[in-house]
């Protein structure tokens, strides 16, 4: 199966331009590119469902898992497990864009998010 990005329409999620490659289908994982501006954090949540893995792309992300922190940079990873309390912001000056990949695949009603 080729999905082609250029078929593909973003969205806004607090801020995140997010592209998923893989809604509405019917697969074990699912994975989407994130795009995070200057500035922009992703709120502090965790999983009930799937364990989540971030590969920087491009900049600098600065991430929170369970109380540790830690910076990523282009070809760096981090691995949420499902249960544990995480967040993420870009603290730079230029845009930075991730991988994430859910497994099982993302659904938005196993997701808790703090407010």
């Amino acid at each position: 199966m080729k999905i082609r990005r250029s078929t593909l329409t973003p969205f806004d999620f607090e801020g995140l331009g997010i592209v998923d490659y893989t809604e509405g289908k019917d697969l074990s994982s699912s994975i989407a590119e994130i795009n995070v501006p200057p500035g922009v954090r992703h709120r502090r949540a965790w999983s009930t469902r799937s364990d989540k893995y971030y590969v920087v792309l491009e900049g600098l992300l600065t991430f929170e898992v369970d109380g540790e922190f830690f910076e990523l940079e282009p070809g760096d990873c981090c691995i949420v497990p499902h249960g544990t309390h995480f967040s993420y912001h870009n603290t730079s000056a230029a845009t930075a864009r991730t991988l994430l990949m859910h497994t099982p695949r993302f659904e938005l009603e196993a997701e808790r998010f703090e407010e």
